[in-house]
């Protein structure tokens, strides 16, 4: 089943909560500790998402990212780009928390960043029960990539990122690496 997760970032003074899919239920319960001790109790199937976000039930979203292109589009775990585009329609502002590091300035845009496609049988075969017939062909990508143009901002160790994408993360590696060269 997929189950939508919330859970608490706390950085840089700046406390969201995130909505992140997780596929085979890998760490609900962890996550569902930390939501009860933040107060924040309620999983959600990820298909209630939109309907959330259209009666008003979700002020932003904050997500993480596996790789960031150098024009600040973000690949994330599969249905980050859903989430990014229903956010979008309801007016939600949807932000990405990411160190620099996960930002990738040899990729110019997000299309060159390569997806992995998982194995059919994550779909095929639940708990160990088979849910699909034999020879079931499926697409299982395990990312997607959410264009910059959908984003509100980046935020980082090096503040918060805002478009157009390509100045603002230059600059924060400028201020990062200044900061370096002051601390050596």
């Amino acid at each position: 089943a997929k189950i939508v997760k919330l859970r608490v970032y706390i950085e840089a003074a700046i406390d969201f909560p995130e909505e992140e899919v997780d596929f085979l239920s890998e760490g609900t319960v962890v996550t569902s500790l930390i939501a009860l001790q933040a107060e924040l109790s309620q999983l959600i199937q990820q298909a209630q998402q939109g309907a959330l976000m259209s009666r008003g039930m979700v002020d932003r979203c904050v997500v993480g990212a596996d790789r960031i292109a150098a024009n600040g589009d973000v690949a994330n775990k599969i249905g980050t780009y859903t989430a990014a585009v229903m956010a979008h329609r309801h007016g939600v502002p949807f932000y990405v928390a990411a160190p620099l590091s996960t930002i990738d300035r040899t990729l110019e845009r997000g299309d060159l960043i390569p997806i992995e496609e998982r194995a059919a049988d994550e779909l095929a075969i639940i708990s160990g029960q088979r849910v699909a017939p034999d020879g079931t062909e499926a697409v299982n990508f395990a990312f997607d990539v959410t264009p910059a143009e959908l984003l509100a901002a980046i935020i980082t160790e090096e503040g918060v990122l805002r478009a157009p994408y390509p100045e603002s993360i230059t600059a924060a590696f400028e201020r990062a690496a200044a900061r370096r060269a002051a601390a050596d």
